[in-house]
């Protein structure tokens, strides 16, 4: 009974990847209809350097067009408003010579 229990466990694991893979290419599809080609370039861009910024914008794209608070097509300008308003504001140094 063990066995059984062992390859049902496998399959689980091999189902869950499936589902990741299909939300992932929804995921892709949705954000390849809601963004231009210069703003899909430019996440493309972000998402080599900073995986992490490039997910929270998606999700920032996906949550708002389908709030209707943003319409399609987002342009690279939309991209670049939404990644410096999620930048934490630099702090500013003054170094002075005595």
């Amino acid at each position: 009974m063990r066995c059984v229990f062992m390859a049902t466990e496998g399959g689980g694991e091999k189902s869950v990847r499936e589902e990741e893979e299909k939300q992932h290419a929804m995921r892709e599809g949705l954000l390849r209809m809601l963004l231009t080609s210069d703003a899909r370039e430019r996440l493309t861009n972000i998402r080599m350097v900073k995986p992490e910024v490039a997910k929270v914008i998606e999700d920032n794209i996906i949550r708002l067009a389908s709030a209707g608070r943003l319409q399609p097509p987002v342009s690279d300008e939309d991209v670049k408003k939404l990644l410096i308003s999620i930048q934490k504001p630099k702090r500013e140094f003054k170094i002075r010579r005595i």
